[in-house]
């Protein structure tokens, strides 16, 4: 994550948690005119490794949303950690779920991840493989049968690659659900609150 999303998130994560939720994470995306304010939420990882062989896991659904998105656009406006607009969304992580924290990677090894770094590192700016392990800072991916060993501190932004022929869906139609199923990478209705925009600052020089 970024500073400003680091920033933002530290904020955030103690309203989030009080709704029975975790912060996974946060993307800040500015732009000239307005940014984007992405926040990721989920079920608390402990809550899952609790739930009994054979239970259904509780998972984040449309009350959930709307309620983080409640609490935390009335603490930002109060805050106010964004200068001038912004769009507010919250959601599930999704089935190509993003990876924020070192925890991430270590719940997720052996998973496929697409990553992009901050600068390049061994030649790479952009690298997908197999997650390994986390050592220390590093997380440990391998490429092409080769171990390769990444800085978290570099890393800039990662997301689970969905293994889509264990999920069922056709080969030859990536990202389109086969019948009766939701696609791959794309909300449940109700997982994603609708963009809110934060009103304008009044210009003091107005009456």
């Amino acid at each position: 994550m970024t500073d400003k999303a680091t920033q933002i998130a530290q904020l955030l994560a103690p309203t989030v948690a009080s709704l029975g939720v975790e912060l996974l994470g946060i993307e800040y995306l500015p732009a000239p005119g307005s940014a984007t304010l992405r926040v990721y939420i989920d079920v608390p990882a402990a809550e899952l490794d609790a739930t009994a062989e054979g239970e259904q896991p509780r998972s984040v659904g449309i009350e959930d949303c709307e309620a983080v998105s409640r609490e935390i656009s009335a603490q930002l406006d109060v805050e106010d950690p964004i200068s001038g607009n912004y769009t507010l969304e919250v959601s599930s992580p999704g089935i190509d779920r993003p990876l924020f924290a070192l925890d991430h990677y270590r719940r997720f090894a052996g998973e496929t991840a697409k990553v992009g770094l901050k600068l390049p590192h061994e030649g790479r700016r952009r690298l997908q493989g197999e997650i390994v392990g986390v050592e220390g800072e590093q997380v440990v991916f391998a490429i092409d049968g080769a171990r390769f060993a990444v800085p978290f501190s570099n890393i800039d932004k990662a997301r689970i690659v969905p293994d889509w022929a264990a999920l069922g869906f056709a080969p030859e139609k990536p990202g389109k659900a086969a019948p009766g199923k939701v696609a791959p990478g794309k909300l449940a209705p109700g997982k994603s609150r609708p963009a809110k925009d934060k009103p304008s600052k009044p210009d003091a020089s107005k009456k």
